[in-house]
């Protein structure tokens, strides 16, 4: 039995993304979004988010590139002289070095969450920017503070068929997690589809992927939009073939073909008829 799951990163970020989300969810195949509740375009996503009540928003955690929710005052070890969120790399020695830095993060995390439920929307998802919720200690403040808010899915981000050492160990750490999570009770994506082609999922590498869906629960994550820079973007990324790919008809004939259930997570759990392909299969916690 497959499930798949689309969702687009970075909801909230520009209003460029936005549209893209809005166009990809009505007349493509994308299912789920990721709220950035920071993002300089946050309103209008979830105003757009009110509009579309068939797509699933989560919260995309942000503890790098970006700024927080709390004044820069309240969290001074994460973030620079310019409010902004610090280096990963320099983050996330901090959170695991310093308990100040700690519960600055659990903060933030916390606040992230409350400014997600003040929206109104469903919370359909959990995941964060660049990953960062690998770092153990970032896992378990959107653990608890995801106990206070309803969270019930979260993403790994597992990879399969990426060759090389550095892929391989972040496989075993990312399964780690997995397991991790659904001892706490929460539902997890078997694996990921998008993580080797970050920037560049175009229209072959899309249906690619979903003509090789394998059992489980698959979630095939992009970064739509409709332009290809943007204050905040990133280098390189083809955003405009994103969304071409997820509104291609070759892709929506892929899911068709592939005879998988198609929706989000919270459609996984308590799964409905599809509505492109009529199938649904439950989500595993």
């Amino acid at each position: 039995m497959r499930y798949l799951i689309v969702t687009a990163d970075d909801f909230g970020a520009a209003r460029c993304v936005n549209e893209a989300v809005e166009i990809a969810h009505t007349q493509g195949i994308l299912t789920a979004a990721s709220l950035m509740v920071a993002g300089e375009a946050v309103d209008d996503a979830v105003e757009r988010a009110h509009r579309l009540p068939g797509l699933g928003v989560g919260l995309h955690i942000v503890l790098a590139d970006g700024r927080p929710v709390l004044p820069p005052g309240a969290v001074p070890a994460l973030v620079g002289s310019d409010g902004r969120f610090r280096d990963m790399i320099r983050t996330a020695f901090a959170i695991a070095l310093w308990p100040p830095a700690r519960r600055q993060m659990r903060a933030e995390v916390s606040a992230q969450f409350a400014r997600f439920a003040a929206t109104g929307l469903p919370l359909d998802h959990v995941n964060s920017h660049k990953h960062f919720h690998l770092h153990p200690m970032i896992a378990s403040a959107i653990v608890d503070a995801g106990k206070r808010h309803g969270l019930a899915a979260m993403r790994v981000p597992v990879e399969p068929g990426i060759a090389g050492l550095a892929a391989a160990l972040m496989r075993w750490w990312a399964g780690r997690l997995g397991k991790r999570l659904r001892r706490a009770g929460l539902a997890v994506n078997d694996r990921v589809a998008g993580l080797a082609a970050t920037g560049q999922f175009d229209t072959p590498r899309m249906v690619k992927a979903i003509d090789s869906l394998a059992d489980g629960v698959t979630e095939l994550y992009c970064h739509p939009a409709t332009a290809d820079a943007y204050p905040g973007s990133a280098p390189g990324y083809r955003y405009r073939e994103e969304l071409a790919a997820l509104t291609a008809p070759q892709a929506r004939a892929a899911v068709i073909a592939s005879g998988a259930g198609h929706g989000n997570f919270r459609q996984a759990l308590n799964p409905p008829q599809s509505p492109v392909t009529g199938q649904v299969t439950p989500l595993r916690a």
